[in-house]
């Protein structure tokens, strides 16, 4: 019987990825009447039925984390554009041999770049390192975006230490898909960012936030805020990477120009050191 109803399952989400894959490419359904309504993507995509859209986006990866025992991360951000050490010392190499001047430009600064990826792959090992040896109950998670770059080597870090790690994955019109380390049961796609962002908090016990651009500050500033305004409990906030933070945030403008508290400083936690951002997040704990 439960062989039975298994198969049914799979006939259905075969059938609605058949039926998605039509309407995707220009070949819009008909409207059909008879059609069971979770099974009619023409009436699922109506703008009347966002809101059950939004549950399912919200149900989805709490059921799936809860089933396999997530109920503690810690959420690390970051840049999808930097490469691995390897890759950008290949690429370097690839640039020299061509002669071109910007190609050898961007190629000098991957490698200046690629220390970050490997300072969260860094970070990442140590978290599942302790992980692996608690009980079940206690293990904190590994959380990313799920794409290339710093969430690639953060779930990489993970996968080293034969961790368990969630990728939570967002389409875009450039086709992203989820990076090779997340555990294949723990890579979700959204299509919503709010609730995409919504899924980081749920569990997060800490946040590490590596240089990024525009996507990592968004979800940095939405955690500074809720964090501040009290909308969440106050978790560790880790920002890796002194020199660029420095750089880009003049935080003490802020303060003399009233906009925020010089308590607010005592959010977050700047660091250039895997050990020390892991350090600090467990003193927090005491774990």
């Amino acid at each position: 019987m439960e062989a039975t109803t298994l198969l049914n399952q799979r006939h259905l989400a075969d059938a609605w990825e058949e039926l998605h894959h039509q309407a995707n490419n220009g070949n819009p359904l008909l409207a059909d009447s008879n059609r069971m309504a979770f099974a009619d993507p023409e009436f699922l995509f109506r703008r009347e039925t966002r809101g059950i859209r939004f549950q399912l986006e919200l149900l989805k990866p709490d059921l799936g984390q809860s089933a396999q025992g997530i109920e503690n991360t810690i959420v690390v951000y970051g840049s999808a554009r930097f490469q691995s050490p390897e890759d950008a010392a290949a690429s370097l190499a690839a640039a020299r041999h061509s002669g071109d001047a910007e190609r050898l430009r961007l190629a000098e600064r991957a490698v200046r770049n690629a220390h970050y990826y490997e300072q969260a792959r860094q970070f990442a090992r140590l978290v599942a390192r302790f992980s692996n040896a608690q009980e079940p109950a206690n293990r904190i998670h590994i959380c990313t975006g799920g794409g290339p770059g710093i969430m690639e080597a953060a779930n990489r870090g993970a996968h080293d230490e034969g961790a368990p790690s969630i990728g939570l994955n967002i389409t875009l019109p450039h086709e992203q898909s989820g990076n090779p380390y997340i555990t294949p049961t723990l890579s979700f796609k959204f299509h919503y960012f709010a609730l995409r962002k919504m899924h980081f908090m749920m569990r997060a016990k800490a946040l590490v936030v590596f240089p990024g651009g525009f996507g990592t500050l968004d979800e940095l500033f939405e955690v500074l805020t809720l964090v501040q305004t009290g909308k969440t409990k106050p978790a560790p906030i880790i920002l890796f990477g002194t020199r660029f933070w420095n750089r880009l945030i003049d935080f003490e403008l802020l303060i003399e120009e009233g906009t925020i508290s010089p308590k607010d400083l005592e959010l977050f936690h700047r660091t250039d050191d895997p050990q020390d951002a892991w350090e600090t997040i467990r003193r927090f704990y005491r774990l």
